[in-house]
């Protein structure tokens, strides 16, 4: 199974309702298939600079490490000269930081990611949240 375009846009859509409903800031989000290739994009209207840039790295994170990106956190601070040196490998970055939730189906088959950048990166996570189970989808925000 893979990720779709609907389910991308849905997870999206979904993401920036829960946005809204909770009264964050604009968001950003980016969902990549499980290559990291990217599906589907969107910025909120009043959005601040870097958000697409931001939300990509914390995708980009969860998928390099398998995990979501409060997982990504505790490995950055347990293992911090290995990640500096992965951020200086890999093109277009990665962010360590809650707002990254891999994507997977029912069985639990990492399907993508995304990368929810805007508000707190508690908020960011739980709109990202939100937006991947209104799709059908399973969130896995990693262990902090």
């Amino acid at each position: 199974m893979s990720l779709t375009l609907a389910q991308a846009q849905t997870v999206i859509e979904k993401t920036f309702a829960r946005g809204r409903e909770a009264g964050m800031k604009p968001l950003g989000c980016v969902v990549m298939d499980a290559r990291g290739v990217v599906i589907a994009a969107a910025i909120s209207d009043g959005s601040s600079l870097g958000r697409f840039d931001i939300a990509s790295a914390k995708a980009r994170a969860c998928l390099m490490f398998n995990t979501g990106s409060r997982g990504v956190e505790k490995f950055a601070k347990e293992r911090a000269h290995f990640f500096h040196g992965a951020v200086s490998a890999v093109a277009g970055g990665i962010m360590p930081v809650p707002g990254g939730v891999l994507i997977k189906s029912n069985e639990g088959a990492i399907l993508g990611a995304i990368g929810v950048s805007g508000d707190t990166s508690d908020n960011d996570e739980i709109a990202a949240l939100a937006g991947i189970a209104a799709a059908g989808l399973v969130g896995d925000p990693g262990q902090g």
